[in-house]
């Protein structure tokens, strides 16, 4: 599929149409603007990468080129499962954003890529003329195969990708789905970890928003500060934080929030007395002393509280439970 563009268009290849379909800005069955000669709609390029075809794209890409790429969406009647998917040509230069939560696929692009990049990463190019980018998460868990990096290191036998290069990216490990480890070196955009059911991120600096949202699985840990709404609509694994800015654990399922600061969390989120297993996590992957670790703060999702009753006795109730209760001796 070739396609001309007399203009820079946003959310091309975005396989969530930016989820503002919604709101009548972007529909699948949109015709996408600037087109020379042709009447594509957004979802034509999309079905045709899904098809596992190429799409070729001459002018300059806008911002969220490529977003969710390789995403059989639940938010479409999908799975949620990474599927396989084509590769995409960009003659020209590309926004911002590029790549964020693609999971599979391979980008070519001749011109820059603005950032921050999504979670991608350059290796050396097969195609003349052209940059080539792969997803993070495909990486971690199929490995490099005949790629090679152009800046960052990935030890196949460990499954640790260290990102050092300084480019920020947004994220990362989006979805993965193995027992991966990232180490970045430095600090991160919106979303790292993303949807994660498996594996390790480890930020040396700061972290932006969203950071382990809908998390279900696997660890992150943030040496610096998170951004708004860390932990968001999490239902599983550990984030372990210096900082946060506020509303972490919005809407939050289950999991745990551990920061070395005192944080402002959103309902249903409480503060929770930190256990001996917590700190253990900490020691680990911190490399800090007990007293230390002890000294973190911890929250999540209060399960049981302890009930007075009339006659002076004490139960353990569960939260949203009515009903009989357990009495606590």
């Amino acid at each position: 599929m070739f396609l001309a563009l007399k203009d820079r268009v946003d959310n091309l290849c975005d396989y969530t149409y930016n989820f503002s379909w919604q709101n009548n800005k972007i529909r699948p069955g949109s015709i996408i603007p600037s087109q020379a000669g042709t009447n594509y709609t957004f979802s034509d390029l999309v079905d045709e990468l899904k098809m596992g075809k190429e799409v070729h794209i001459s002018g300059n890409a806008g911002k969220g080129l490529g977003y969710s790429m390789g995403v059989n969406l639940r938010h479409f009647g999908g799975t949620g499962a990474i599927e396989n998917t084509g590769k995409l040509y960009i003659d020209g230069d590309v926004s911002s954003e590029m790549g964020m939560g693609m999971v599979s696929g391979t980008i070519y692009v001749k011109g820059n890529v603005e950032k921050p990049h999504g979670n991608v990463i350059e290796v050396v190019s097969d195609e003349a003329g052209y940059r080539k980018f792969r997803s993070i998460t495909d990486i971690l868990c199929n490995g490099t195969g005949k790629d090679v990096l152009i800046k960052d290191n990935y030890d196949e036998r460990k499954k640790h990708l260290l990102l050092d290069d300084g480019i920020l990216r947004g994220t990362i490990a989006a979805r993965c789905n193995c027992e991966a480890v990232v180490t970045v070196e430095g600090n991160v955009y919106n979303g790292t970890g993303l949807l994660m059911q498996k594996g390790k991120i480890h930020v040396t600096g700061d972290a932006g928003m969203n950071t382990g949202a809908h998390l279900d699985g696997g660890l992150i840990i943030v040496e610096g500060t998170a951004g708004e709404f860390a932990g968001a609509y999490m239902k599983k694994g550990t984030l372990i934080l210096n900082d946060a800015k506020g509303f972490a654990g919005a809407n939050m399922k289950d999991g745990v929030i551990l920061s070395k600061k005192k944080i402002n969390v959103s309902p249903p989120v409480e503060e929770l007395d930190i256990a001996q297993e917590d700190a253990n996590v900490i020691m680990k992957n911190l490399g800090i002393g007990h007293v230390e670790a002890m000294s973190y703060h911890k929250y999540g999702i209060v399960k049981e509280r302890l009930i007075r009753m009339r006659d002076g006795s004490v139960v353990v109730r569960k939260v949203g439970e009515g009903g009989s209760a357990t009495p606590h001796r």
